[in-house]
């Protein structure tokens, strides 16, 4: 039985599985009746689990045979989890209850998937990482094909289904390598098997597996060529879901990416040699395909879904120029972070944007968006900000994560590459204000105002204040970013 220090150590995620649960006996046993309330026992019980996250904040320790690390890395994206998850659960609340009566599981599914996330998080042993994935994996299925009777989640959630099965399959059979290799499931037993091996049999096939794991993370991630599942789940999800997806798995992708990478690849001599320009063309190809397709998008789920994957793109610049030596602070891993916390609140701001226009009119398509500062004052101007981030123009958190990971690049020597980035940036503009002219400068058809929900306002007003603050005082999330990268030094 685990003692008062293991049960204080992985306090965050025995919070949400004991709220989860209640929930989902709660709406077994009162269903309708309390379906209006158990949105507000998930909200405590987000809140309680981030109090419990901060409230750990400094801890060091391996539990369960060095399966789960509780360290300042992890308790970093067990930060960023439940605040992901309480502004989704404020923007459900209306979204849900005109369109399904069964708001109680949307609730479950929902905390069980922030549980998942701080797993993955803490994950330190190849079997952890892959249970984790699934976990998170089988949330996000239900969760996207939520809407029973509309025929586009349902097709989006076999399709998500379809393509995730294909991919964790490829990092199961990649995980299965890495064992037979190195006769442990550690990560850092994995590395010293790397570094001491010289059978170049042993390193090949180090090399193979390790793609393979790639592969599984980066669709996770929604990298290129691992994207393809992303712009439909995303339109035929329920929009809060939508929100969701855009973050939540593709911060903790990112934790897992990095702890894999900065633990087990640098054992491989050829690290150097062949990962490098293989994550800067998965960068590249990501951002460019990202952006260019997005150009052409008219539906506002869609655009908002190819740029999420050009964010992908951005964000895998800091992992390539990762350097963890010295005290600069364009180390790269620091870059990842901060943009990962920056763009956490700028595009569930763009999302709930979207939400706020979809709940009172059912519009997703941008050109009817014509006219919606006169409709929706408030929500057309926070497109701005929302958008100024998305782009990294200032004064806005998304310049302060892009200036960040350019600066690396830059530190690092890749110029290019940083290059094509700020090129990637510019084409970004035309198409977030796409969405812009026909907010300001097109007359709309219908003139009634929109009335947005006092819940999805206040989500608008925290998301955009958190995006401008960033901005303006970012030493906070500085000196967060630093000590949660310690732990990799």
């Amino acid at each position: 039985m685990p003692d008062a220090q293991t049960l204080w150590l992985i306090s965050p995620e025995l919070v949400l599985a004991i709220f989860g649960l209640a929930i989902l006996l709660f709406a077994i046993i009162w269903r309708e009746r309390v379906y209006g309330a158990l949105a507000w026992v998930a909200l405590v019980g987000l809140a309680l689990a981030l109090a419990a996250a901060v409230n750990l904040w400094g801890a060091h320790a391996r539990l369960f045979a060095g399966m789960y690390a509780v360290d300042m890395f992890a308790l970093f994206f067990k930060i960023v989890a439940p605040i992901a998850g309480i502004l989704v659960v404020l923007i459900s609340m209306d979204y849900l209850r005109e369109r399904t009566r069964y708001r109680g599981e949307f609730f479950v599914l929902l905390t069980f998937a922030i549980l998942a996330m701080m797993m993955m998080a803490s994950s330190a042993n190849l079997l952890m990482i892959f249970l984790s994935i699934e976990f998170l994996s089988y949330m996000s299925y239900l969760l996207t094909g939520f809407l029973r009777e509309d025929r586009k989640s349902n097709e989006a959630a076999i399709k998500y289904l379809l393509y995730g099965a294909i991919t964790s399959a490829v990092m199961l059979y990649g995980l299965s390598l890495l064992y037979g290799i190195s006769g442990s499931l550690n990560l850092g037993d994995v590395a010293l098997t790397f570094s001491k091996s010289a059978d170049t049999s042993v390193q090949t096939l180090a090399l193979v597996a390790t793609a393979l794991v790639l592969a599984g993370l980066g669709f996770k991630i929604s990298l290129v060529p691992f994207h393809q599942w992303a712009p439909d789940a995303y339109e035929g999800a329920p929009t809060p879901v939508t929100a969701f997806l855009s973050v939540g798995p593709k911060a903790v992708g990112f934790a897992v990416l990095l702890r894999f990478t900065l633990t087990t690849l640098p054992g491989l001599p050829e690290f150097a040699n062949y990962w490098t320009p293989l994550l800067v063309i998965i960068s590249i190809a990501t951002m460019t395909l990202g952006n260019l397709v997005a150009l052409r998008q008219t539906n506002v789920k869609r655009l908002l879904a190819y740029s999420s994957i050009a964010q992908a793109g951005y964000m895998l610049i800091g992992l390539v120029a990762v350097n963890l030596g010295g005290s600069s602070p364009f180390s790269g891993l620091n870059g990842v972070l901060i943009y990962l916390f920056a763009y956490l609140f700028t595009n569930l701001g763009a999302f709930v944007c979207v939400i706020a226009i979809e709940n009172a009119t059912g519009i997703v398509e941008i050109p009817e968006y014509a006219g919606l500062v006169k409709r929706a004052p408030l929500v057309a101007a926070l497109f701005i900000v929302f958008f100024l981030s998305l782009a990294g123009i200032p004064p806005t958190a998304g310049f302060v994560g892009k200036f960040f990971v350019f600066g690396a690049a830059l530190r690092e020597g890749f110029l290019v590459l940083a290059a094509i980035g700020v090129l990637n940036s510019v084409i970004s503009v035309f198409y977030y204000f796409g969405v812009v002219r026909a907010a300001f400068f097109l007359e709309p058809k219908d003139t009634s105002p929109i009335r947005v929900a006092p819940l999805v306002t206040l989500s608008l007003v925290v998301t955009a204040a958190m995006v401008l603050l960033i901005a303006v005082y970012p030493e906070p999330l500085f000196n967060l970013a630093a000590w949660s990268m310690a732990m990799l030094k």
